[in-house]
């Protein structure tokens, strides 16, 4: 009795071989899957590290964040002391990158002005990243009246350019730091919703997308776990060439004196305080204005290389 009930379970435990055959079947596929796209990103990423210029621009966005980061280690001399026998000295042992009007140390002020702008840039380009996405997700799923009341909205800001629009924004605000930053991220909100809505419009017209609503799947999920992460490489490649225009943005605003104040140091106020001495000291606005140009230079490449590793069609 007991031989032939625990034959009978043996029996009814076996799951049937096509299920088995299938089962193996699927798991293979995934498998392949899973190494085919493994194989295609560590292509697209020896495309890009095999690109001298996106190499180059690695170790230059390197070098800059390490100045912001590092800032106290780095700089010779604090950014706001004087030496008064050495004002306006030329680039020399004593002052690499030379001294300014105040016997300041320049080369100390464009390691310190690295942060201000490297923080204004960021947290402007983060913010209008999550909030511009947000209403570009929203606008491209849902569609209808909530898109076209967004896009209308948007068009308002796309009318106003770009630097008039934060140098507005900014003046409106008082001169600060945080106006620049909340300036620069109203600028590149709508930028980044355009961004996103167009290639969710796309991608809710697929099947998968039909097939995850009928599975019962809210359209919150559906637009966050299934549409994201399939619109999202064009949307980091975007954020990282707008990086590098935030950064030449909040040079402009410190420059026409609404962003950082002196005495603290920043690339745009440098140039603004070295603009009446470019005859009898140039370097003041010279160095400045090669790390503008190198940080904004760097960035660029790293956009280019990011494009290369996560277009799709490559």
């Amino acid at each position: 009795m007991g031989r032939a009930s625990a034959a009978q379970y043996s029996v009814t435990a076996q799951a049937p071989p096509g299920l088995l055959a299938d089962a193996a079947a699927d798991g293979g596929l995934d498998a392949r899957r899973e190494a085919s796209s493994r194989a295609r990103w560590g292509r697209s990423l020896r495309r890009a590290t095999r690109n001298v210029l996106v190499v180059l621009g690695l170790l230059g966005a390197i070098l800059v964040v390490s100045m912001a980061l590092f800032a106290d280690r780095l700089a010779p001399h604090p950014p706001d002391e004087q030496n008064f026998d050495l004002i306006e000295s030329r680039p020399s042992t004593a002052a690499v990158f030379g001294t300014d009007r105040f016997g300041r140390d320049v080369l100390s002020r464009v390691i310190y002005g690295a942060r201000i702008s490297l923080y204004v840039a960021i947290t402007s380009i983060v913010a209008s990243m999550v909030v511009g996405g947000a209403l570009g997700l929203t606008a491209g799923y849902v569609g209808g009246s909530t898109d076209n009341a967004i896009n209308r909205v948007l068009d308002v800001f796309f009318s106003i350019p770009g630097l008039l629009l934060a140098v507005g924004i900014a003046a409106m605000r008082g001169p600060g730091i945080n106006s620049a930053v909340l300036a620069i991220a109203i600028v590149y909100t709508p930028i980044f919703a355009r961004v996103m809505r167009g290639p969710v419009l796309a991608e809710r017209a697929k099947d998968y997308v039909e097939a995850v609503r009928a599975l019962g799947a809210t359209r919150v999920a559906v637009a966050l776990k299934h549409i994201l992460p399939n619109v999202i490489s064009p949307f980091v490649v975007q954020g990282t060439v707008a990086l590098s225009q935030a950064i030449l943005i909040e040079a402009s605003l410190s420059y026409l004196g609404l962003s950082a104040q002196p005495p603290t140091p920043s690339w745009g106020n440098m140039l603004n305080e070295g603009r009446t001495y470019l005859e009898t000291a140039p370097w003041i606005s010279v160095f400045p204005g090669l790390a503008i140009m190198v940080t904004v230079l760097a960035f660029n490449l790293i956009g280019d290389g990011l494009r290369d590793v996560l277009d799709p069609s490559q």
